[in-house]
Formats: C-alpha cells, structure tokens, sequence
C-alpha cells in the first residue's frame, strides 16, 4: 500500500497545484504540508487542527474530502499517530499552559488602569482644593 502522503503529493503534482499556492490559500505554513506529505504526523499540531489541515489540503487541491479523510484516519492509526483523547488532553494542557501567562498580563492591566483612575482623581482633588477655592489665585 502506497504511503499517503505520498499520494496526495502525486495528486498534488498531476493537478499542478504548487505548495506556494496551497499555503496562500490555506493560511496553512509550508512546514506542515510539508510534513503532511512527508508522513511526519507527529510534526503537525494535534487532534481537529491535523485534521483541518488536511481538509485545507484537500479543498485546494480539488480532491473529496470524504474518502481521502477517512485514508488519513486509517493512516494515522496505523501509524499510531495518536488517539483523538490524546490530542484533547494535550491541547487542553496547552491552554491551560498559556492562559496562565495572559491572566498575569491582564492583572497588570488592570493595576495600570487604577493606578491612571487614582492619579486622576488626586489630580482633580488637587485643582477642585487650590483653584477653585482661590488659594493659588492672589
């Protein structure tokens, strides 16, 4: 059985569609068709991602989704490319991961933003206190 990246890179290559131009149109980077058509699974991002890729792909170069998906599903399977619980749990990870870097940036935001609100009002204080009650004005 012929490799399935290999595959979609002579459908690929028959339809003279450029891998340039998948990418320009897919919003997809080059080192992951590259490495869809390489076989290298484990080098794209996982679970709905991989396979939205591979849909990209698909549509870009003009092939049926439906059977070259379920191609795909067999292919990762075979290669134990990882389960789709997997994939979840790691992504799940990821954002845990990453949300805890943007909490902090939002509390420091926010601490910007009191402190702006408490100058402000020190400032208004101050204008409210000496000019308007003429002690700057002789």
């Amino acid at each position: 059985m012929e490799r399935f990246g290999d595959e979609l890179r002579r459908e690929r290559e028959r339809r003279k569609v450029s891998m340039e131009r998948i990418s320009d149109e897919t919003k997809v980077s080059l080192r992951h068709l590259e490495a869809l058509e390489a076989g290298e699974y484990d080098a794209l991002p996982g679970g709905v991602f991989r396979k939205g890729i591979v849909r990209s792909y698909l549509a870009a170069v003009g092939l049926e989704e439906a059977p070259w998906i379920e191609r795909f599903e067999a292919t990762l399977r075979e290669s134990g490319g990882g389960s789709e619980d997997t994939d979840w749990t790691e992504f799940a990870e990821n954002v845990r991961r990453n949300r805890s870097g943007v909490e902090s940036k939002t509390n420091m935001r926010w601490m910007g933003v009191g402190t702006m609100v408490t100058m402000l009002g020190v400032l208004g204080w101050a204008v409210w206190k000496f000019a308007l009650h003429g002690r700057l004005i002789p």
